[in-house]
């Protein structure tokens, strides 16, 4: 049981690690899709924005509680392969294609619903939904026992209207970002959570008007066929930038480093910084317009073994000065690249991390 509003912002942290752990794996095998236009793919965006919002809702939890959302701590972006943290079985993560076997066996088992009238379980969990019943649970009894909710948080949340809008299948009304400043608000974001990923029980909406299909409901119609995969390219499994050419490893590390990014934008969101708006758009910028470009750009690359080249998502250490460092990686690889400029530009100017002082 989650005893004290520690053991709560601990597992707060598991479950930002949990939601963050997931994301390369639907990106890895949607990038795989050789059409990006292929419903298959649409899908798996539509997934990774909600995993997204997830996360955002789990670090709101945390700092609504006098919790730190720490993103670059050294341990939050795991390598591939990994496991699913808590989860019972073991799960384990690895970057694979497209297959109707991984949607089946990983992806699916992410998202499974819980059995009906399955109990809260806070560490080792079968699914999602019990784990986040754990800390709703938790979440009410600390409330009722005494002030749990930090005074003045929402400068320390990532909140708004305009800083959320759903991507094609999802539908707005199954929810955003919300600020959580009482039991109340912390009851919806963990609702948002637990039914736009499984649900309910066998129920396959995630929004009162049957607009949305839950991320279970959506991948049970590509494992069944209904949505076919499409044509799917060769990338490797678990790939390793080392084991490129060194051409073909300075354009992957460039794509981890600006994943990597992306915990340097969120890391500044949860502080109480004034343009919030310029860092959101930069957070979407580095996924849209340099991320997706670089790693399309390394699918076209023949390894010469029958494979093609892709991201890895390792960690990159970015080091004191994380502009700096882009920066450099980009100018490398736009002067061996010259079709990659554009991508890179947001990288080499900095406007990448937000604003310039």
């Amino acid at each position: 049981m989650i005893r004290t509003a520690e053991d709560l912002r601990d597992h707060l942290a598991v479950a930002m690690a949990v939601e963050l752990s997931t994301i390369p794996p639907y990106l890895y095998a949607m990038y795989s899709v050789a059409d990006p236009g292929a419903e298959s793919a649409r899908l798996f965006r539509s997934i990774v924005a909600e995993e997204m919002l997830h996360l955002a809702l789990a670090a709101n939890l945390l700092a609504a509680i006098g919790g730190r959302p720490d993103f670059l701590r050294a341990d939050l972006q795991p390598a591939y392969p990994c496991t699913l943290a808590h989860h019972r079985p073991e799960l384990p993560l690895h970057l694979v294609p497209m297959s109707v076997e991984a949607v089946r066996s990983t992806f699916m088992t992410i998202e499974r619903p819980g059995a009906h009238g399955a109990p809260p379980e806070e560490d080792d969990y079968h699914s999602l939904g019990q784990f986040y019943a754990a800390i709703e649970a938790a979440f009410e009894r600390l409330a009722a026992a005494g002030p749990l909710f930090a005074p003045r948080s929402e400068g320390h949340q990532l909140a708004g209207g305009p800083f959320y809008r759903p991507v094609e299948f999802d539908a707005e009304d199954s929810g955003g970002l919300v600020t959580i400043t009482d039991l109340a608000s912390a009851r919806e974001a963990i609702e948002i959570i637990v039914h736009q990923g499984e649900g309910l029980g066998a129920h396959r909406w995630a929004d009162p008007a049957h607009q949305e299909l839950t991320h279970y409901a959506k991948l049970r119609r590509i494992a069944d066929g209904t949505v076919p995969i499409g044509d799917v390219l060769p990338v490797r499994t678990d790939p390793r930038a080392a084991d490129y050419p060194e051409d073909v490893r300075r354009l992957a590390v460039l794509a981890n480093a600006s994943y990597r990014a992306l915990f340097h934008v969120l890391d500044d969101l949860y502080r109480p910084i004034e343009d919030k708006g310029f860092h959101v758009r930069a957070l979407y910028d580095l996924m849209k317009h340099v991320l997706a470009p670089l790693a399309r750009h390394l699918t076209t690359i023949d390894l010469g073994d029958g494979t093609v080249a892709s991201p890895t998502f390792e960690p990159v250490d970015l080091g004191a000065d994380p502009r700096r460092t882009l920066r450099e990686m980009a100018i490398e690889v736009a002067a061996a690249e010259p079709a990659l400029a554009e991508t890179v530009s947001s990288l080499i100017d900095g406007s990448a991390l937000g604003p310039v002082a």
